[in-house]
């Protein structure tokens, strides 16, 4: 099953974090998103201002939906997109999930 299938699974604090090594199979799963810090980030590029706040909006539905919330900044017609799991301080399969969500919204 895909990424972007999968539920995500609302963290307690209870999970280690990720191991490097599975950081690096799932970036692999993930396009264009790259690993800092312990969190996982991409830049999306839309036409204008108009296009990028869409995007935001679907994203926060998203994100409200399956209880699950990235950071991001809005710089005019880019989005950067931030996600890691708060209550471990670092990456679980939930983030990598909820980034293949966001790929999948519409554009």
């Amino acid at each position: 099953m895909e990424l972007k299938d999968q539920k995500c699974e609302p963290c307690q604090g209870h999970i280690p974090k990720m191991e490097t090594n599975r950081v690096a199979e799932f970036l692999q799963k993930i396009a264009g998103w790259n690993e800092r810090d312990e969190k996982i980030h991409k830049r999306f590029q839309f036409e204008d201002f108009a296009a990028a706040m869409k995007f935001v909006h679907l994203m926060a539905d998203l994100a409200e939906d399956v209880g699950h919330h990235p950071d991001f900044c809005v710089h005019y017609n880019q989005v950067d997109v931030t996600i890691w799991t708060h209550k471990i301080g670092g990456l679980s399969v939930s983030d990598f999930i909820l980034a293949a969500k966001i790929d999948a919204l519409p554009k």
